[in-house]
């Protein structure tokens, strides 16, 4: 009986790490700046604790694939996200919050659809 309490609470407390690990925060972006960008969409993930956008760009850097993340589904929907605004290959405008190393990718935060539908800021 003894070993099955230990396995129990062993299997408890992993659990308890691998969700606080799963999360992070939002430090590598720069909240402070404001980025707009055209591209077409090639993914469109919106879930929990955060929605996945990968975005082909065409800039000065030429043509490729970014990877953006947004907020959770309640926010988005929150912001006025509606599910089938968006789907791949539609051309989007987005703001986002850039990476602070200069990197690739950012936080979105708002976006206009194909159609004009403006979500968030």
């Amino acid at each position: 009986m003894k070993t099955v309490r230990i396995v129990l609470a062993s299997v408890v407390l992993l659990g308890f790490g691998i969700s606080a690990a799963a999360h992070h925060s939002a430090a590598n972006q720069d909240f402070g700046k404001r980025v707009e960008l055209e591209g077409v969409i090639k993914l469109w993930e919106i879930a929990n604790p955060h929605g996945r956008v990968i975005l082909k760009v065409t800039d000065a850097k030429g043509t490729r694939d970014v990877e953006f993340e947004t907020h959770s589904r309640n926010n988005v929907y929150r912001a006025g996200y509606r599910d089938g605004m968006v789907k791949s290959g539609d051309k989007i405008k987005i703001s986002i919050a850039p990476n602070r190393d200069g990197s690739d990718g950012g936080y979105i935060t708002g976006f206009v659809t194909a159609k004009g539908e403006r979500v968030g800021n």
